[in-house]
């Protein structure tokens, strides 16, 4: 069941702070949404064709295709969960903007279309091993274990400026969150992607937990991610760390 006036969540993220691995094993729950990155400009297009809806020529989130994402958000006990990133929220809030009336507030605005929502911020603490594994993931064209390597990927190189340029973005998208988090009077149910990657189910649970819903009899949830950080990946960091000290 659903805590009283929860209708569902988003997961409000950055780049490489492990939100696959939990948008996977909050949908391994079976009652807790399908939370995926719906509404990430790049997916769009995909997510239409996959939908078999039609795009408008603008690009925006129309009703349409607000529906089709409503619907492959929602699990059959009405709980809708979607991922977004801070670079995403503000265009979400324009293209609804455009298509809704007046509302008080962005939070308003969110709410008239998709319930009283909940929010779960996922950070990392480790902002410069945030930044390499996001380096290195742009470099390779390697996202995630189980998804093919996406074409006009290089090898693994170590970039500085480009490491530098990451951090500052991270930086900036996590103030982001914070402003509008404290705009709306938002108060998150924080995850750390340290937490997450020691002990992942029982993160998952604390989420669960916030959102007042309960496992199935029998289900357990699972873990269907493994960590991609190598010693690459340590190297980078203690090399960039020794750079700016």
């Amino acid at each position: 069941m659903t805590r009283p006036g929860t209708d569902g969540y988003l997961i409000c993220a950055t780049p490489r702070t492990g939100s696959t691995l939990l948008c996977g094993l909050l949908t391994s729950s079976g009652v807790a949404g399908h939370p995926a990155s719906y509404f990430n400009r790049r997916g769009l297009h995909d997510y239409a064709e996959t939908w078999q809806i039609d795009r408008p020529r603008d690009g925006r989130i129309d009703r349409t295709y607000l529906r089709a994402a409503t619907a492959a958000g929602t699990t059959p006990n009405g709980v809708f969960a979607a991922r977004i990133m801070a670079e995403s929220l503000p265009e979400l809030i324009s293209d609804l903007a455009a298509d809704s009336p007046p509302a008080d507030s962005e939070l308003e605005l969110l709410s008239s279309r998709f319930g009283r929502l909940r929010f779960v911020h996922l950070r990392r603490g480790d902002v410069v091993a945030q930044a390499v594994s996001w380096a290195k993931a742009l470099q390779t064209h390697f996202w995630h274990p189980h998804e093919a390597v996406r074409p006009g990927g290089v090898a693994p190189h170590y970039d500085e400026q480009l490491i530098g340029r990451l951090v500052t973005a991270i930086e900036q998208f996590e103030e982001a969150w914070a402003d509008w988090f404290t705009a709306q009077g938002v108060v998150p149910h924080r995850v750390t992607y340290e937490e997450l990657s020691a002990d992942p189910v029982d993160t998952a649970h604390g989420v669960l937990d916030h959102l007042g819903l309960q496992l199935p009899a029998g289900r357990e949830l699972v873990v269907g991610h493994r960590k991609q950080a190598d010693r690459v990946n340590s190297d980078w960091v203690e090399r960039f760390g020794s750079h700016r000290a």
